[in-house]
């Protein structure tokens, strides 16, 4: 009986280890979101996913399938660019400008439309999202810039490089945003490319791909002459400001300038400059400037001059002298806080670990225990016998010994 209670706990003991794995397990797989991968459809005005060679093209971009975190910290980026291929994610160590490179353009949500950010709903920051949120379903839409199949984005080491998306594949980029990896939102969604304003209207739909296209039969557009009537919108420029670093590479954004037009963007009277850069067809323009290593902190001028009509929308903005970002948004490359299916599998593990500990502690004790029950105490030692005088022989043995000496006085007597 002593040794089957030992056994019996053991059970038990084993029993509930199980339980507590099988918990873990269940709980790990039944709360990842991740089994129905995010899905991304790209559209232009006619439903297909390319745009315009030269021109820029406004896409309708959705998603379905994506992680939807209510009140959780960011969302997520979309952008435009290229990826290197198998890896490109930032959860799989993917860094912005060596594995994945996008159009830059400024955080603000009165952008040029180059980056959109979705945010979660209630989210802290969900007032910064000019894309919209994310529903409870894990679906949301937003609109996208891309200026055409060139652009001027940073690489790895800070310096400006041109992505040409005639000779590699360019699409529409998820990430997580505010530097938060998520591997659940991360996509990549391949785009064409077509000269859609100049292809023949009675073969299709391609002159409908842009929001300007012409009129049926009209010829492509063209610069415009010099004396050009001005924007709808009065010309301006933006940039990011956490860009705005000696030594660094600055990213603006300038709008309401005239579609076609060539411009070149200059920091104060000549310090540096980068240009001509084409306007697109929406009167938008992106880009990015080298700041001099040398360049003093403070107030410092950027203008935008257009070399056909000659405007020149100025912005005054301060510029820090220290290392900042380099471009926006910075490359995620902290992992996110655990998860909740990741914290219960981690406690789970701790109660099977101090449960099978438990289990062998008992079990060898309960031996030891049993092996000191197995083996009698001496005479006089704690749990033996009491010591005292030796005990009298027995009747049987009393007459036996009569019997011997009797015989042995008879022999005498012979």
């Amino acid at each position: 009986m002593t040794t089957a209670e030992p056994t019996g706990l053991l059970r038990r003991l084993l029993a509930l280890a199980v339980l507590a794995a099988a918990v873990a397990a269940a709980t790990v797989l039944t709360a990842a979101p991740a089994a129905a991968a995010p899905r991304v459809t790209v559209a232009d005005e006619s439903g297909a996913a390319r745009a315009d060679t030269t021109y820029a093209t406004t896409l309708t971009v959705s998603g379905t399938g994506f992680q939807s975190v209510s009140g959780g910290f960011g969302g997520i980026y979309v952008l435009f660019g290229w990826v290197s291929g198998a890896g490109w994610q930032p959860s799989a160590g993917g860094t912005s400008g060596t594995d994945y490179r996008f159009v830059p353009d400024s955080q603000a949500a009165e952008n040029a439309g180059f980056q959109r950010f979705v945010a979660f709903p209630g989210s802290s920051t969900v007032a910064e999202a000019n894309g919209g949120t994310i529903a409870a379903d894990g679906s949301w839409s937003t609109r996208l810039m891309v200026p055409g199949a060139t652009f001027q984005t940073v690489d790895g080491s800070g310096a400006t490089v041109p992505v040409d998306c005639r000779t590699v594949t360019c699409g529409v980029i998820t990430i997580g945003a505010h530097g938060v990896v998520n591997p659940a939102n991360e996509s990549f969604t391949p785009v064409a490319f077509a000269d859609l304003q100049t292809t023949d209207p009675g073969t299709g739909p391609a002159a409908e791909q842009t929001t300007e296209a012409p009129a049926a039969g009209s010829p492509a557009p063209a610069a415009p002459p010099a004396g050009a009537p001005p924007a709808a919108t009065a010309p301006a420029v933006l940039i990011d400001p956490a860009t705005a670093v000696a030594g660094r590479v600055l990213s603006f954004t300038g709008s309401g300038l005239v579609a076609g037009e060539q411009v070149l963007a200059t920091l104060d009277d000549g310090v540096a400059s980068v240009g001509p850069l084409l306007v697109s067809a929406q009167g938008t323009v992106a880009g990015l400037l080298e700041l001099p290593a040398e360049l003093p902190g403070g107030n410092h001028e950027l203008r935008v001059t257009g070399t056909t009509t000659g405007g020149v929308p100025v912005l005054t903005f301060a510029v820090e002298s220290d290392a900042g970002a380099l471009s926006v948004p910075v490359a995620p490359t902290a992992s996110s806080r655990p998860s909740t299916a990741a914290l219960f599998f981690v406690a789970a593990a701790a109660l099977v670990l101090v449960v099978v500990l438990t289990a062998a502690v008992t079990r060898r004790r309960t031996r030891a225990r049993l092996r000191r029950a197995a083996v009698p105490a001496p005479a006089g030692a704690p749990g033996g016998p009491p010591a005292g005088p030796p005990t009298p022989p027995s009747r049987r043995v009393r007459r036996a010994l009569a019997r011997r000496e009797t015989e042995l006085a008879r022999t005498v007597a012979r």
